[in-house]
Parts: structure tokens; sequence; C-alpha cells
């Protein structure tokens, strides 16, 4: 599938790191580094335009070792970008650990995934049909 995309940054753009990788990464397209403080949350601005098809969406995600090693994640994870969106793609970073965080020009920040979606019809009915789990949830799973 292709998918228009204007790059007004100095970065390349967006890439798969294996050949069996379902995210892209998305880098940082910053004049100077941005200082992250502990608990703090900051926009960080990718430099990137897109267009996607009619059905699509893209959705930024952490990256898992950015997590694991420094406690930075996507605050508002995961982020959705609309087909009908062409504002630059940015990302909502939060430092979740207790040391300052530093985000360099060109780092690799978050990780986005475009799929194909569903749009729904809504039935209105006045009950919904029995299920071995019925009305269980947040954690009910898997109990008896």
């Amino acid at each position: 599938m292709k998918v228009k995309i204007v790059n007004k940054s100095l970065n390349e753009l967006p890439e798969y790191s294996t050949q069996h990788a379902a995210g892209l990464d998305l880098r940082a397209n910053l004049t100077d580094a941005v200082i992250l403080e502990p608990l703090e949350r900051k926009l960080i601005p990718t430099g990137l335009y897109m267009e996607l098809p009619v059905g699509f969406e893209a959705q930024v995600r952490p990256r898992s070792g950015l997590a694991l090693k420094k406690g930075i994640t996507v605050l508002n994870s995961p982020g959705t970008i609309d087909a009908d969106y062409r504002g630059e793609i940015q990302v909502i970073l939060i430092n979740l650990s207790s040391e300052k965080f530093v985000i360099q020009h060109g780092e690799r920040i978050a990780q986005m995934i475009v799929a194909s979606h569903e749009k729904v019809n809504w039935e209105k009915v006045e009950f919904l049909e029995d299920t071995v789990r019925g009305i269980g949830g947040f954690g009910h799973t898997g109990k008896h």
C-alpha cells in the first residue's frame, strides 16, 4: 500500500527496523535537544505529514527499549492519526523515570503502525446474548 508523505525534517522517512517489524520508527525533528524532566511531558515534532487512505489509521506507540531502559513512553498510547488529518505527526512523550532524559534530533522516539479499521453501524437492542464470561471484567477471565 502506498501512503503519501511530506518530509519537512532532515531525517530519513520512517522505516521498518527488521523485515517482519509491524511498526515504523518515528524520529524527533529538533533544532535543539529537548530535556524531559522526571514526570514531565512534551510534544515532540517529527516533521512528517501524511495522507492516509480512507479506511486506514496510524497508531503511535511507545518504543519498548525506551520504555524499559529509560522510562520514556507515549502518554496517549496509542495515539491515533485519522485519515483526514493533515497536520504534523507529533508525539506526546512522558518521562516516568526519576532521571532527566535528553531527546536529540533524529532520535527514534516512537513507532507507528498503519492498519485498516472498520466503521460500525449501531443496532439498538434491549438485550445482548449471554456468554460464559457474562459481565465479568477487569481481571475476571480465567478465574472461577
